[in-house]
């Protein structure tokens, strides 16, 4: 689906499992399941190991990313392209009722 206008991300915040919480800057909160990325053989394939995942989130090129790194390097980072987050199912904020996902 061809978007018009993308609106970044201005935050990321774990879920349970591989769960994203992405926050746009158009005030929208959309929920985004990155376990089917996570493939053997794969760039995404060291975020099967939740604490690496939970680590690395962070957000670069207006966009959910993984700084596997460290070194907040944008060319060095995995990213996800924000439609594609954008598309997620659109939620409340789980920081305001943080026992209903937010591990």
């Amino acid at each position: 689906m061809m978007m018009e206008f993308i609106p970044k991300v201005v935050q990321a915040v774990p879920g349970k499992g591989h769960l994203v919480y992405a926050y746009f800057d158009d005030g929208s909160i959309h929920l985004f399941d990155a376990a089917p990325l996570i493939r053997e053989g794969t760039v995404f394939e060291p975020l099967a190991d939740e604490k690496i995942f939970r680590q690395a989130l962070t957000v670069m090129n207006d966009t959910v990313a993984f700084d596997l790194t460290g070194r907040r390097d944008s060319t060095d980072c995995i990213d996800i392209d924000p439609e594609t987050i954008y598309e997620g199912r659109q939620v409340d904020d789980p920081l305001k009722h943080p026992t209903k996902g937010i591990a």
